[in-house]
Order: C-alpha cells, then sequence, then structure tokens
C-alpha cells in the first residue's frame, strides 16, 4: 500500500486536503492556511489590482465582495494551485477550492 508522501505528486485536491487537513480542527486549519499567505499570488493579479485587498488567498479563504470583472488569472501559476493540486481559476469570484471541490 502506497503512503501519502506516495500517493502526493499524483492526487487529487480532495485527497490532499483530506491528508493535510482532515485531522485538524477549524482553527488549525485557518492558521495552516495563514501560513502560505507568503507564497500567494492574488495581490499581483489583474483582477484583483484596484480592489485594494492583500494577502486573500482566494483559493483558500474564499471569494470576494469587491470583485466583478474578470481582467485575467494567475492562478494557474501560483505555487498554492500547483502544488494542492486545485483544478479552477478565479476563486476570487468563484469561491475556495474547498467550495468548488466535491468535498
Amino acid at each position: 500500500m502506497a503512503t501519502p508522501d506516495e500517493k502526493w505528486p499524483t492526487a487529487t485536491f480532495e485527497a490532499k486536503y483530506e491528508m493535510m487537513m482532515g485531522h485538524m480542527s477549524k482553527t488549525e486549519q485557518k492558521q495552516a492556511a495563514q501560513n502560505t499567505v507568503h507564497l500567494c499570488l492574488c495581490s499581483k493579479c489583474p483582477t484583483n489590482a484596484e480592489t485594494g485587498e492583500i494577502n486573500r488567498v482566494y483559493c483558500t479563504f474564499g471569494k470576494s465582495d469587491s470583485i466583478q470583472k474578470q481582467k485575467g488569472c494567475l492562478c494557474s501559476d501560483c505555487p498554492i494551485t500547483k502544488t494542492m493540486s486545485m483544478r479552477w481559476e478565479y476563486y476570487c469570484m468563484r469561491g475556495s477550492a474547498l467550495d468548488l471541490s466535491d468535498l
């Protein structure tokens, strides 16, 4: 049977989320997500540029109430998206990966 480390490279977002966050409380999950802010590209994204919102990590914390129009998306280039096998874009308008997933 494969270990979690062996499964990681090919695992879906849902499987990775369960491996990482499944055993954590909501408070622990939020803190773990806060630890990824430095990897986030949201503050550099054209769609987010004029909102003044920084360190949002929309893929984790959900959509913005300020963003109304798509102006380009950096989600597919984001280290968080790649590491967690997130398959969506425009989290700032659509919601978090957890909202969009099968979990």
